[in-house]
């Protein structure tokens, strides 16, 4: 499982001209799901994502979470973070966990979010989604678990 994170001072998800999930600060997380992932691991990735300090204190030190600053989190599906790009010109989707295995575990890694209390918006699973954002730094970390 993956999380490409990215500090954000706002991003927002569009599906069909409609907004479906958008926050005011906080952190986008793109998430990539495996075949060999579990909801063990979703629940350490999660845990992970909200602990990581990539906010900064009153010296501008990374010192702070998405937690710590009660911040907000945007979760978007995205199969393509799964891919291997090793060989050849084309990506291959192979590695990538299939659809039913996918969504339950980015609807566990949701929940996780959720329970923490944090303003938690997503995207929607399996859509073609336009997803804005203004990075803020720019901060961009690739998490794994």
């Amino acid at each position: 499982m993956k999380a490409l994170i990215q500090r954000v001072s706002q991003a927002s998800v569009v599906v069909n001209h409609h907004t479906v999930g958008e926050i005011q600060g906080g952190l986008l997380v793109f998430l990539g799901v495996q075949p060999e992932d579990s909801e063990d691991l979703a629940a350490k990735l999660a845990k992970k994502v909200l602990g990581y300090r990539v906010f900064g204190d009153s010296e501008g030190k990374m010192n702070l979470s998405v937690a710590d600053i009660n911040a907000q989190v945007l979760v978007v599906s995205q199969f393509t973070l799964a891919a291997d790009t090793k060989k050849g010109m084309r990506p291959s989707f192979t590695s990538a966990a299939k659809p039913d295995l996918a969504e339950n575990l980015y609807e566990c890694f949701v929940q996780h979010v959720k329970n923490t209390g944090l303003t938690t918006a997503t995207g929607q699973f399996g859509a073609d989604m336009q997803v804005s954002l203004v990075n803020d730094g720019p901060v961009t970390f690739m998490l794994h678990v």
